[in-house]
């Protein structure tokens, strides 16, 4: 059997765990299994986004660089169609040229992939065999169930992380808003202009200085506006830009 290997990408630490027992979990719960592969993506149909790859071995992640390198092979076909895709020989089998030369490559004769969708998240799990037709089965069972099951809770983690996502984002608007209101009074004071303008004033700031919104109104509420006037004044929308 493959030894174990696992590799590192931008999910969180939990996601990157899950995937590799789920690996693990397929090669021991099928004897006829050598080794196998869990992806990860975004629930692009086109599966052209980023995936997170876990593999039983190193040779095995390389056979899914090989499938989206060439835009062809099992994942993407799985992926495609919304059904399982089984080789019971890659000696015989004629499609995915590429991928089938790699996997033969490491001895590999037999595979099946399981794709499972969830709103905004996509499985697929690679299961390899030594010997032809081991696999013919592999898609139905435990495998499946297995793989239902985390793609669901995986789906679940992600949004429970963004809505963390969105409650961070609305408490920090909510914390910085007074000082938003307050730097647009100050503007209008000092430049005797309406509260539209003001706001434009504020925003044309951030946008002409690469920094934060929130951060302009913070300088001009600490300072009550002194200084600024002519700053403010010259980027002001419309003003000429020295």
């Amino acid at each position: 059997m493959f030894p174990d290997q696992e590799y590192e990408g931008p999910e969180p630490a939990s996601t990157v765990r899950k995937l590799h027992r789920l690996a693990e979990e397929c090669v021991r719960s099928v004897p006829a299994c050598c080794g196998a592969v869990a992806t990860l993506g975004d629930g692009r149909r086109d599966a052209s986004g980023e995936r997170r790859v876990s593999a039983t071995h190193p040779d095995l992640a390389a056979l899914v660089a090989v499938q989206f390198d060439a835009g062809d092979g099992p994942i993407r076909t799985a992926l495609d169609t919304g059904a399982p895709v089984g080789t019971a020989d890659l000696l015989t089998d004629r499609r995915w040229p590429d991928y089938r030369a790699a996997a033969l490559g490491t001895g590999v004769r037999a595979g099946v992939t399981l794709p499972f969708r969830r709103a905004g998240t996509d499985l697929t799990l690679d299961l390899y065999g030594y010997r032809p037709g081991s696999l013919d089965h592999a898609a139905h069972g435990s495998i499946a169930l297995l793989g239902e099951e985390v793609t669901a809770g995986l789906a679940r983690d992600r949004r429970y992380r963004a809505a963390l996502a969105e409650a961070g984002q609305l408490a920090a608007a909510l914390r910085t808003r007074p000082d938003i209101d307050r730097a647009g009074g100050i503007v209008m004071h000092v430049l005797g202009c309406d509260a539209d303008r003001a706001y434009a004033v504020l925003r044309h700031v951030s946008q002409l200085t690469n920094r934060k919104l929130a951060d302009v109104a913070g300088q001009v509420v600490r300072t009550r506006g002194r200084g600024l006037e002519e700053e403010l004044a010259r980027l002001a929308p419309g003003a000429g830009h020295r």
